[in-house]
């Protein structure tokens, strides 16, 4: 504790209090064990404050020009990691203020004109979530480019669909790689949309009702890049819907990232064996020499919760406050903080190991035509040539099948006259079908899996990304 606080009362607290905190309350107080990450976004929320405060004349423009000094000085020293963090001083405000006053002497005093920790709080969080969106939409977009190169090399090669992990119908795996190009991009909209949500600036509400002091709430939202000041004092203290809108995104991109996670954990496995890892995103087992384990891909998978558990967090804190600012918003950094490194961390793992991957075109193709995975196109070719009923159709395919299963053979190779014998009509032309590529050349709709198809997508997100 400093002098004054051993005399009774808080030094920067002023003198309200007469007795110190006990030792529980002010370890239950203090934040700046991890609030310090807010250095930065404190520093340029003074710096906006302190030229705001002399621009229009509350504070002399020679104490401004201290100020200014006395923040870089603390900026260089927190850079070189020789600032003095003290948790007598509870958070970062408090920190950097108290390391001002020491460094210029009374005219640090001056700062905190016009303003609370309320709306500095709220301030900082702010920019520090509104650069963790702009930070996470940049490494999708990252992400989304690995994937495209990644589905141009690999537009025609061949895997199995799958729905409830069944063999569907055959598709390419560029077409596969492409639907998470299209989930991703959405991703990104989330974080492009959350952050212009969060755009405007809530310095100068004060503790709660604003300020009697001339200030100039537009001309600091300008210094930080905001397109205009928050419209009201209560809310510019009380809100963190920002937060969790951010969150919100997270979580969804988080939950798409482990879709992806838990695909490559499955293609990678022996019972797949659709493509491979290089040691760089694999490890070995302790006892089984054998094992190539895809320990990125289950990570990235596991953080989703992580993710997940700061929405809730978050949400439980604010779901019953009461307006405007109350101590229970300490509680929504450390969430953020933590959801936003695990997400950061899978983006960039993930990124890793679709550049790593590499597909095994062989074993994929061999899979494409298994499971009579172009039963489909024997109906439609029912429907099309014979002008059959789609459900009749569907009724003859799949007696075919049933055929084929007795007989042991895919339906491709199922013998002419047992196709004509559950429908006379049927000429050897439907194998032109039955063929797991004639199959995929075939779905030529819009979005659909022929190669051509799958080309055009492609030379449409290169030249958006």
């Amino acid at each position: 504790m400093t002098d004054d606080s051993e005399k009774g009362g808080h030094s920067l607290w002023g003198g309200r209090f007469s007795a110190k905190p006990r030792a529980l309350m002010a370890a239950i107080n203090a934040s700046i064990g991890f609030d310090k990450r807010l250095a930065g976004e404190d520093i340029a929320g003074s710096r906006a404050h302190a030229a705001m405060l002399a621009a229009t004349g509350i504070i002399a423009a020679t104490d401004e020009q201290e100020i200014q000094v006395g923040l870089t000085l603390i900026e260089g020293e927190i850079a070189a990691g020789t600032f003095p963090f003290r948790d007598e001083f509870e958070d970062i405000h408090m920190n950097v203020e108290a390391r001002l006053a020491e460094l210029i002497g009374p005219v640090a005093g001056r700062l905190h004109t016009a303003r609370s920790r309320n709306d500095q709080v709220a301030l900082d969080f702010r920019l520090w979530v509104r650069a963790a969106c702009e930070r996470c939409a940049g490494a999708l977009r990252a992400l989304q480019r690995s994937l495209v190169e990644k589905a141009d090399a690999h537009a025609e090669s061949l895997m199995p669909g799958f729905t409830h992990l069944q063999s569907a119908q055959p598709i390419t795996f560029g077409h596969h790689l492409m639907a998470y190009v299209e989930m991703f991009s959405r991703d990104a909209g989330r974080f492009d949309d959350a952050r212009a949500r969060m755009n405007e600036c809530p310095l100068g509400a004060a503790a709660l009702a604003g300020t009697a002091f001339p200030i100039d709430r537009e001309m600091t939202a300008r210094a930080l890049g905001f397109d205009r000041p928050t419209a009201n004092s209560l809310d510019s203290v009380a809100a963190r819907d920002f937060a969790l809108e951010a969150l919100a995104a997270a979580t969804i991109c988080a939950t798409h990232l482990s879709r992806l996670a838990e695909e490559i954990v499955l293609w990678t496995s022996p019972r797949f064996g659709f493509v491979a890892l290089s040691d760089a995103f694999t490890t070995g087992s302790s006892i089984m020499p054998q094992k190539r384990n895809p320990d990125a891909a289950e990570l990235v998978r596991a953080k989703t919760g992580r993710v997940l558990g700061a929405l809730v967090a978050l949400a439980t804190v604010m779901k019953a406050l009461p307006l405007a600012y109350g101590k229970d918003m300490q509680e929504d950094k450390v969430p953020a903080f933590e959801a936003f490194d695990a997400l950061e961390l899978s983006l960039a793992a993930m990124t890793g190991m679709i550049d790593d991957m590499e597909p095994r075109v062989a074993a994929m193709a061999a899979a494409a035509g298994t499971a009579h995975a172009t039963a489909t196109d024997l109906a439609d070719w029912l429907v099309r040539t014979l002008n059959m009923p789609f459900r009749q159709a569907h009724h003859v395919s799949g007696a075919a099948v049933k055929r084929a299963e007795a007989l042991g053979c895919d339906l491709a190779r199922l013998p002419i006259e047992e196709l004509m014998a559950l429908e006379p009509r049927i000429t050897r032309s439907v194998y032109a079908v039955l063929a797991p590529a004639a199959s995929v050349a075939s779905r030529q709709s819009l979005g659909g899996t022929a190669p051509s198809q799958v080309r055009a997508q492609i030379a449409r997100w290169k030249e958006t990304l």
